[in-house]
């Protein structure tokens, strides 16, 4: 039988009562928890903010508009230099033959993410906007990660503000999590050194829920961080959270090596293991945060089934369409169907749900 640690010892305790966990009981559950503890730690904080059976997701697509970036993150296989044979920016007309598919299924969502594009103004991305709020009013936009954001603000010589207000008055209905990867600007100059820092990426967020907007938030984990950074990241998540409450989740994912630059040094993507026990962990020092997704995009659909067990009370959306992680050699599709099934073989109960996490009724799902 494992003798555990009194630092151990003392940051389950703490964790089990419900108690917020400070940055050094988080670390010490990363680095000496075992897995099986963590997760019955993490679920049952995930039963004490949604108690019961349900776990929900989203019917959506993800739509990169344009793979143009000028930012060159040393993780991403995706991205193409301006004037390279292989760079694109979608037609308007393109881009809703996409979400022609997704509404004929009852989608709720479009997460647009794309590049740092040097040379679209802003009234390509107003207009973008106007043109899917205008023939697709039931589909949310999700769009524009902060490090977009940021990158809008700089090119076109607007504070972010008047940016965000210019969106939301077009059509823009929330902010995906995107680009964050590690808040630490020591672990961000080596992976991805050109773009937004850790205060910039939380004050886009800050400003956007201030404008009435809410969030995702996310981490990107297993690549040149250390378990402290990982920590350090979820602590300034949990910061901003409690000054705004605009976050709706959580999602974390594993660094997909392939096909990178970044895959010279770091040649490995993080297991199953590796993944749970952050996932874990996550769900236990976010004690502000109502949910926390599983990630099968990247875990494929047996992790992400487990995850459901490992705190996450939602297992994201069904992804018509993914073109990022893909890139880096990681490719799942979920059918609605296929979905509501892994949920109900791991004893739970599938429900639709909106960006804002308010569960659909069966008519409205299908509608």
């Amino acid at each position: 039988m494992q003798t555990l640690s009194p630092e151990l010892e003392r940051a389950c305790e703490r964790a089990a009562s419900g108690d917020r966990l400070n940055a050094a009981e988080g670390l010490v559950l990363l680095e000496q928890g075992d897995l099986l503890t963590l997760g019955s730690l993490a679920d049952d904080a995930r039963q004490r903010l949604n108690p019961g059976r349900v776990v929900s997701y989203i019917v959506d697509r993800n739509v990169n508009y344009s793979n143009v970036c000028v930012t060159n993150c040393s993780f991403c296989a995706f991205y193409r230099a301006p004037g390279h044979e292989e760079s694109y920016v979608q037609t308007y007309e393109q881009i809703g033959e996409r979400l022609e598919e997704l509404a004929a299924v009852g989608g709720r969502q479009v997460l647009l993410q794309g590049g740092h594009h040097p040379d679209l103004e802003i009234g390509w991305y107003e207009g973008l906007l106007r043109f899917i709020r205008e023939r697709f009013p039931r589909i949310n936009i999700h769009g524009f990660s902060p490090p977009e954001i940021t990158f809008f603000s700089q090119t076109w010589g607007m504070d972010r503000g008047e940016v965000l207000r210019r969106f939301i008055a077009a059509g823009l209905g929330s902010i995906p999590g995107g680009g964050a990867e590690i808040l630490v600007d020591g672990v961000r100059k080596q992976i991805a050194g050109r773009k937004a820092t850790t205060d910039e990426w939380l004050g886009v967020m800050e400003d956007a829920h201030g404008l009435g907007l809410t969030s995702s938030a996310t981490m990107m984990f297993g690549h040149v961080e250390t378990l402290a950074d990982r920590i350090e990241h979820l602590v300034r998540l949990r910061e901003v959270q409690d000054r705004t409450g605009g976050f709706t989740a959580f999602i974390g994912w594993t660094y997909q090596s392939p096909n990178t630059k970044l895959e010279r040094r770091v040649p490995s993507t993080a297991g199953g293991h590796e993944y749970l026990k952050t996932l874990a962990v996550s769900r236990l020092m976010l004690d502000n945060f109502g949910h926390v997704q599983g990630s099968w995009v990247t875990q494929g659909p047996k992790i992400g089934q487990l995850s459901l067990s490992f705190g996450a009370d939602d297992l994201g959306g069904t992804m018509m369409e993914e073109n990022v992680v893909s890139a880096a050699g990681t490719s799942f599709q979920m059918p609605i169907e296929r979905l509501e099934r892994l949920i109900r073989d791991a004893g739970y109960e599938p429900r639709q749900r909106t960006t804002r996490y308010e569960i659909l009724e069966a008519a409205e799902a299908t509608t």
